[in-house]
């Protein structure tokens, strides 16, 4: 990369007519190019796969019963859903038939 001795901006070949030029936004021109080197370098980024099983990442509470199928283990999680000043609702996640309810306990 290439600097203007003027500013400190970068240095951008241009071409006018049927040569280049190196010149800078501030009006600076440079002619000689004999040391100025353009190039480029693409890299390969690794490919993102695709995974089709549902992985939860959510605490696991024994103490639910799903209202859906009665199983007693379920996923849970708590959200803002009301002023600050109120408490969080608790969503439950049933583990077997993947039921979602609210736990206003």
């Amino acid at each position: 990369m290439m600097f203007c001795p003027k500013c400190g901006s970068i240095l951008i070949p241009k071409k006018e007519e049927k040569k280049v030029v190196i010149k800078c936004s501030c009006g600076y021109e440079k002619a000689d190019k004999s040391h100025a080197v353009v190039k480029e370098r693409i890299e390969e980024k690794a490919k993102v796969e695709a995974v089709e099983e549902e992985v939860e990442v959510y605490p696991i509470t024994h103490d639910a019963e799903c209202p859906k199928c009665g199983h007693s283990a379920a996923y849970f999680w708590e959200i803002q859903t009301r002023a600050s000043d109120e408490p969080a609702t608790k969503f439950m996640k049933c583990q077997k038939c993947k039921h979602i309810w609210r736990d206003y306990k």
